[in-house]
């Protein structure tokens, strides 16, 4: 059994794709698996540390603001897809695999066009709730469409039907026990863990919307708040001290740059305020937590605002866009979880009914299917 993946740019392309396939290579041994990507993405670092065999196309994708620097990596971009054709067969024709499947961004589209050319098997992933510009011109040679949320259907033209399979969600994550996280947080058994973040660089909206909360709300000792600023918001705790509250000598609140054990901070949560990347969202769903998620306008086709509306339309999340954005709106949203058990546990339970734990093995079962 031979399967190549095309997956690269960002960690919410890469991760569910090797999720998969180590499932494969759990359940089949001796099954090749390849990955395909670029030399100078995150993929370059992920995919060897995760024990599989990896080569590279040298591809790009297109700059949606056009700025003089755009529009000259626009151009090579266009350059990139012209001739990246022939590295790309010869990598399949090398390798002979029984099964393609591109988990969307930029690397699968040439990939998976040429298999699907050349009358091998295809699959792609499709992670977000509206789909990006590959997926949804891929999704009409493929032979197999699978989705995180069914709303994607909608905006694709696929040939057969797709299938919902939800987003791999890492086994740690699944594994952490609520209790046991809390106590190593430091957490109180009458205290609501409220989570913060806004990716690794850092969000400004959340960051400005956090100094509030915290600086309002953080003389309630049944509040204990870990807050991630991110790369850009080492600024966050000055700021904080200038409202008047000193962080470091309050035992309910943790400012951290970056958190590196989510699987505990998330397991721990009562409430969650973050961006509505895909994985992010199907960790809240698959714990089953309250959150507000504030979208990122800064994104592909405003994908995370379909993201969270997937979650929003069916009670399972709150949403505050940055365009609506007041303290007001914010403070408000927050008490109505933070005050309000009922509602709260509502949310957690409507979130939790959204969730497929099993989405690697959904996906591994399609995708060996297609073996023929």
């Amino acid at each position: 059994m031979k399967i190549l993946f095309a997956a690269g740019g960002t960690g919410g392309h890469i991760n569910p794709a090797l999720a998969v396939a180590g499932e494969i290579r759990d359940r089949y041994p001796d099954a090749e698996i390849l990955f395909v990507g670029t030399k100078d993405k995150m993929e370059a670092k992920l995919v060897p540390a995760a024990g599989f065999d990896f080569t590279t196309i040298k591809i790009s994708g297109f700059q949606r603001q056009l700025t003089p620097e755009n529009i000259i990596r626009n151009i090579k971009t266009v350059w990139y897809l012209l001739t990246c054709g022939r590295r790309v067969k010869k990598i399949i024709k090398n390798f002979c695999p029984d099964v393609v499947v591109g988990f969307g961004g930029y690397v699968s589209g040439p990939v998976v066009r040429m298999a699907a050319k050349m009358g091998i098997p295809t699959a792609i992933h499709e992670q977000n709730a509206y789909p990006g510009i590959t997926n949804k011109t891929l999704a009409k040679l493929v032979d197999s469409v699978m989705l995180t949320a069914g709303e994607a259907e909608k905006y694709l033209s696929p040939k057969n039907p797709p299938i919902v399979t939800g987003l791999p969600v890492r086994g740690e994550m699944l594994r952490a026990d609520r209790d046991i996280s809390r106590a190593e947080l430091g957490v109180k058994d009458n205290q609501k863990l409220v989570l913060s973040m806004g990716g690794s660089l850092g969000a400004a909206t959340i960051n400005n919307a956090m100094l509030d909360i915290i600086a309002d709300n953080c003389d309630d000792e049944n509040l204990y708040f870990l807050h991630a600023t991110g790369q850009y918001g080492l600024w966050f705790g000055d700021k904080l001290k200038e409202k008047g509250t000193d962080h470091e000598n309050k035992s309910n609140i943790e400012i951290r740059e970056y958190i590196n054990d989510m699987h505990r901070c998330m397991s721990a949560a009562d409430i969650v305020i973050c961006r509505a990347g895909a994985s992010s969202l199907s960790e809240i769903q698959a714990l089953g937590k309250a959150s507000i998620l504030i979208p990122s306008p800064n994104v592909a086709e405003n994908h995370q605002y379909h993201n969270a509306m997937a979650l929003v339309n069916k009670g399972a999340a709150l949403i505050l866009e940055e365009k609506e954005f007041t303290k007001e709106k914010m403070q408000s949203l927050f008490l109505s979880l933070a005050a309000d058990d009922e509602k709260r546990h509502s949310v957690e339970a409507a979130a939790k009914a959204m969730s497929t734990v099993d989405a690697k093995e959904k996906i591994a079962d399609n995708v060996i299917s297609l073996i023929k």
